[in-house]
């Protein structure tokens, strides 16, 4: 949890964006013994500022559970270094409870449970049951994450791309569910996409309250995350992109 050495894969040139909360964790996510995405985890906050990885859509189906990261509860633990299902988990309580995110957080909610990295952009069974780790979902209003959100997730244009690295990322807001995981205001996207020659960027943005997504270049998003992520600068893809 200290570092994205062994998924750096996941990010353009293999550096992560600049951007990181005040009490970080940096997680690798591992299932089933394979790296799938990485995330940028809030502790304060309980959900994650950031998920990276590269978009390789495959068919599969939805997983009808809920992961929790054992490296969070117990970091001196390094037998288990994967997700694993909540409910057989058998952690403490407590030390979970206290680490991350809970599946009982969100009984009851206004808002879904929102992927960043989502299901429908990994390529396998796993690296798609991967991403149901609450370390990956966000606090998101249904209008958002069942219209215009998911609308984009179908929409990524890949043609002519050897390979297309994409951030999702949540900006927190005032509000919290279960008076514990944050409630994000903003809920982002960024790719980039190399080509034979160059490369290609693309951005969009969305209010977690309205169903409505924004689309945008690189460098608009990059204008509008460095006023909601005021006073940090922030760059996606280290002016690479």
């Amino acid at each position: 949890v200290q570092n994205f050495k062994p998924c750096n894969k996941f990010f353009l040139d293999g550096r992560p964006p600049s951007l990181r909360p005040v009490n970080p964790a940096r997680i690798c996510q591992k299932y089933e013994n394979m790296y799938r995405f990485a995330t940028m985890y809030d502790r304060n906050g309980r959900i994650p500022m950031y998920s990276a990885y590269k978009y390789d859509a495959g068919r599969g189906t939805r997983l009808n559970d809920w992961m929790i990261e054992p490296q969070l509860a117990l970091p001196g633990d390094q037998k288990r270094k994967e997700m694993e299902l909540e409910r057989s988990c058998g952690i403490d309580r407590n030390l979970l409870e206290n680490s991350q995110a809970v599946d009982r957080d969100y009984q009851g909610a206004r808002q879904d449970r929102g992927h960043l990295a989502p299901s429908s952009h990994q390529r396998n069974q796993d690296s798609k049951d991967a991403t149901f780790t609450l370390t990956n979902i966000v606090p998101q209003f249904s209008a958002l994450n069942q219209g215009k959100w998911r609308e984009y997730e179908e929409n990524i244009d890949t043609a002519g791309c050897s390979d297309t690295y994409i951030l999702v990322g949540a900006v927190s807001g005032n509000n919290k569910i279960n008076n514990r995981v944050n409630v994000p205001s903003h809920i982002w996207a960024a790719g980039c996409c190399v080509l034979a020659k160059g490369r290609k960027s693309w951005a969009v943005i969305a209010q977690n309250d309205q169903n409505k997504v924004e689309k945008l270049t690189l460098r608009e998003l990059k204008k509008k995350l460095d006023d909601l992520y005021a006073p940090k600068k922030i760059d996606l893809f280290n002016n690479a992109c």
